[in-house]
């Protein structure tokens, strides 16, 4: 909606969509025909043209088992009963002038700035029709929602809370509501909530609210915080439609509270899923250890060699040097491809590096691998060494393949 679109704006635009009947406005005993706009358990609204609006009672849409005959857009005949005078809504069927929710009692809400309950009857240019104790009152498309909803007509038929924004006119006036008002309202409160208890390592029970490329938002009680898509779980996810969807119920944790750099608006709150999930690391020993045949796919191909996904969170790392069976490889893409299913053999586990090394090689037992420990980079006093006998330049000794290791063992046990 163009913002220089005022409510005033709208609400002509609105009335000019629904002119006024031409013709005398039915009398009591009257027969006249309009269409069922809502059904409440006690009345029923009906549109008999224009602004003339018509109630009956529930029950006479009903049969002896208490089943409707009729639903919302259905023609419905009825003779005039009554009036109601605060109103002007007519009476159908079996009333006799019962007051439901009148005028005053509108006026009374909108002084005081109470909610009011209305049933959404229709979408209409810039917003949506909403009945108001037999009244038609016009809520504009920025006012239905907090956020920006593009089909208005997922909200017909349903009763919600609106406050009254305006009201202008005698005993059939125009009514301007808003639900957005008391929403906003409903956040600040549990905003206030949430931030007494808001700190780093807390558990909250959110809302997933929208997925971008590079994480999920969620609504965490009024407040409105982010999940990186890399801390949506241990395992590698591309998207956050991987594994969420929005309206999604999710517990996280808070992993910081940092304060917005525009310094207008609140604090940035990150969150996390995997915080909450045990750390496939913990016990990878036991479920990965030196010598074992482990199965995976192929995550990853770097010049260096190939990413086996064994579990979510866990990759093992084949060397290309471990890839060509005695040959030499340019690049591991000429033996593997993405997504390829693979069996190996795990050849050393380093738990501070979170690091498994693996080899395609189906005959290697854990007896035969070499300690990789014995074949770290020099430090301390090896490092000085070093360095004394290059000139005072550091350098470092030559990792060397794990094939090259395990052949050297093979070697010296010959």
């Amino acid at each position: 909606m163009p913002s220089s679109e005022s409510f005033e704006d709208l609400l002509k635009q609105f009335d000019q969509s629904h002119p006024a009947a031409k013709g005398a406005e039915p009398k009591v005993g009257d027969t006249v025909s309009g269409t069922l706009v809502s059904i409440g358990d006690d009345y029923a609204f009906i549109d008999l043209g224009g602004k003339t609006e018509g109630r009956m009672e529930a029950a006479v849409l009903r049969n002896a088992e208490g089943e409707l005959t009729a639903a919302v857009g259905d023609r419905v005949e009825a003779a005039v009963t009554g009036k109601d005078p605060d109103t002007g809504t007519l009476l159908l069927g079996t009333q006799h002038g019962h007051k439901y929710h009148g005028l005053e009692e509108v006026r009374q809400a909108y002084s005081q700035g109470l909610p009011v309950q209305g049933q959404v009857t229709g979408a209409v240019k810039g917003g949506v029709e909403v009945q108001v104790a037999g009244m038609r009152a016009f809520c504009p498309a920025s006012q239905v929602d907090i956020r920006f909803v593009e089909d208005l007509s997922e909200y017909v038929g349903q009763r919600l809370d609106f406050r009254v924004t305006k009201i202008e006119g005698g005993r059939r006036p125009n009514l301007v509501v808003s639900r957005r008002a008391l929403l906003e309202e409903e956040q600040r409160l549990r905003a206030e909530q949430t931030r007494a208890q808001l700190q780093e390592g807390v558990v909250l029970s959110g809302t997933v609210t929208s997925l971008k490329d590079y994480g999920a938002f969620v609504d965490i009680g009024g407040i409105e915080g982010m999940i990186h898509v890399s801390q949506l779980a241990y395992g590698h996810v591309k998207h956050p439609s991987e594994v969420l969807r929005v309206g999604q119920p999710v517990e996280v944790s808070v992993l910081r509270i940092e304060p917005n750099p525009d310094g207008k608006s609140r604090e940035r709150v990150a969150l996390s899923i995997r915080a909450l999930a045990q750390d496939p690391w913990s016990d990878i020993e036991q479920h990965f250890p030196v010598g074992a045949r482990v199965q995976g796919s192929v995550s990853r191909l770097q010049p260096f060699g190939a990413f086996v996904e064994l579990a979510p969170g866990v990759d093992g790392l084949i060397h290309i040097s471990e890839l060509g069976a005695g040959r030499r490889l340019n690049h591991p893409s000429e033996v593997l491809s993405l997504g390829q299913a693979v069996e190996a053999t795990v050849l050393a586990v380093d738990l501070e590096r979170r690091r498994i090394s693996l080899t395609l090689d189906a005959d290697k037992a854990s007896s035969e691998i070499p300690d990789a420990s014995r074949y770290a980079p020099t430090k301390g006093a090896d490092a000085a060494a070093a360095q004394d006998a290059t000139g005072g330049k550091t350098q470092e000794r030559p990792m060397g393949s794990f094939g090259a290791l395990l052949q050297e063992s093979l070697n010296k046990r010959r």
